[in-house]
């Protein structure tokens, strides 16, 4: 007797046979203008998925021509937050229903758990409607008290987007990021990662099915090096986004700084989880062991310093160990999986560096990690670790991006403060205790752009969320704050 296909892994599969996949640029679905691809893999089976364009300069400057040419002649801009509202949350529902579908693609792209690739996709509903709700509210014209004068400013959409998207959270990070600029009245290139296209690319098909006017979103895939740098120096932008590395953070912002075009930077951390004596160490070791492993440590915020009160870290450590031996590492669609592969060989390779680079600089393997074998799967994946000794260890310094923590003890709140902050990232950190007095001081002397409070990777809609220092810089996400970032102020002045 067989077993019933799963009707929603069955549209997946039907969208993913149309290899090679085709680009989404002015409302067509076309192939690179030199007909190359480049394939994108199960990172859980090493397996390839499908071809999708590998797109260059002219490729990009198709996509953003189309973007200004919507911008000017769709009514995009022109129409009302009530109007444009409500084509938006067309596309929200379009997405919404079709959650489970994507949810597998993303799955399958990314390797993430498909619980996890489910709320991905939930999350980029919300935020869609949150952004929706926000533009329905805004005062988009402020009148000023000026002697002698009628003065105004008006807030409007700033023309054509540009984003560039990295492979750990491919379709939550495509929401976080053109919701607000769509809502606005802007229109949007996107670039994701030549690793995750997917899921972006049939963004395409539920635009389409929204009603969403053409060019108004515009999807172009390829390498980093090639569409991605056409896209950050291209002179057609008026508002460029990326997230990902430092590295290449830089080069976007070098070529954003040629154009004078305005960049917002989400770029990597090295957070810190403070732990004071007084928490209760199971439930604070589970949540942290729950947010290392959490699609197997990709995340850039993730704590990987785990500063531990010298009282208790013994108990925790071992409480730490405990735990991480039992996670169940597995193919990313198999439900008894806990945690799935990293996101290519590449990525394997870089987090077992780094396990042997920190070895080499004297740190000390709690828990060893290192590669893990998965029966019958043929993929990237790895084992959690845990690693503790100086700070100035490579391996504590540095962002590897795998399920990798990095203790040390401390012994005063002075201490930890000086530990944590003591680091050229500044993205998020968070203190653990059960005196709030002290957790709410340390918290607020953290250099860093978030702070959060016996928890970890919390990220409500309202509540701005950004970096600092090597982690970012030109604003940041999920706020009222980060929808005025995608309308330019105009001042209108009347003499009396």
């Amino acid at each position: 007797m067989t077993t019933p296909q799963d009707p929603h892994q069955a549209k997946a599969d039907e969208f993913l046979s149309h290899s090679p996949l085709k680009a989404f640029i002015g409302g067509e679905w076309v192939s690179s203008l030199d007909g190359k691809t480049f394939t994108t893999r199960d990172p859980g089976t090493g397996i390839p998925i499908a071809d999708v364009p590998a797109m260059g300069a002219k490729d990009v400057d198709r996509a953003v021509q189309a973007a200004t040419r919507a911008f000017r002649t769709s009514g995009w801009a022109e129409m009302s937050a009530h109007e444009r509202g409500a084509l938006l949350h067309r596309l929200a529902d379009e997405v919404e229903r079709e959650k489970p579908v994507l949810a597998r693609i993303e799955a399958r792209d990314a390797g993430k758990i498909l619980a996890q690739a489910e709320g991905d996709v939930q999350n980029f509903v919300d935020t869609l409607r949150y952004f929706i709700e926000i533009s329905l509210h805004v005062q988009r014209r402020t009148p000023l008290a000026v002697r002698g004068h009628e003065a105004t400013t008006v807030r409007l959409p700033w023309g054509p987007c540009g984003f560039i998207i990295p492979w750990n959270f491919p379709f939550l990070l495509v929401g976080w990021n053109i919701s607000p600029a769509l809502a606005a009245g802007n229109t949007v290139v996107i670039k994701p990662a030549e690793d995750t296209p997917l899921s972006t690319l049939y963004l395409g098909v539920l635009a389409k099915k929204a009603g969403i006017p053409d060019g108004v979103i515009n999807v172009v895939t390829g390498y980093g090096e090639s569409a991605g740098a056409a896209l950050a120096s291209h002179p057609g932008l008026k508002r460029m986004s990326f997230t990902g590395s430092p590295e290449v953070g830089r080069l976007v912002a070098e070529s954003c700084a040629r154009n004078l075009t305005p960049v917002k930077l989400e770029l990597g951390g090295k957070g810190a989880a403070v732990i004071f004596d007084d928490v209760d160490v199971n439930a604070t070791a589970a949540r942290l062991v729950g947010a290392i492993t959490f699609h197997t440590g990709q995340v850039c915020c993730d704590a990987t310093r785990w500063l531990v009160h010298r009282k208790i870290y013994d108990r925790f450590v071992s409480e730490c160990v405990g735990r991480l031996k039992s996670v169940a590492v597995g193919y990313q669609l198999d439900p008894a999986s806990q945690m799935g592969p990293v996101v290519s060989a590449k990525q394997r390779e870089r987090v077992l560096r780094y396990l042997e680079a920190g070895r080499a600089q004297g740190a000390e393997l709690l828990l060893e990690g290192g590669a893990a074998t998965v029966a019958g799967r043929d993929g990237f994946y790895v084992k959690p670790a845990l690693m503790a000794g100086s700070l100035s260890n490579i391996a504590a310094r540095e962002e590897i991006f795998g399920p990798v923590a990095y203790l040390a003890p401390f012994d005063s709140e002075s201490q930890a403060l000086e530990m944590a902050n003591d680091t050229d990232y500044g993205l998020a950190n968070s203190v653990w205790s059960a005196d709030l007095d002290r957790a709410r001081r340390v918290a607020e002397r953290m250099v860093a752009g978030n702070s959060w409070i016996n928890a970890h990777n919390v990220f409500p809609h309202g509540v701005p969320y950004a970096g600092i220092n090597k982690s970012g810089m030109g604003g940041g996400v999920l706020s009222h704050e980060t929808f005025l970032d995608y309308t330019r102020g105009l001042s209108i002045v009347r003499p009396l």
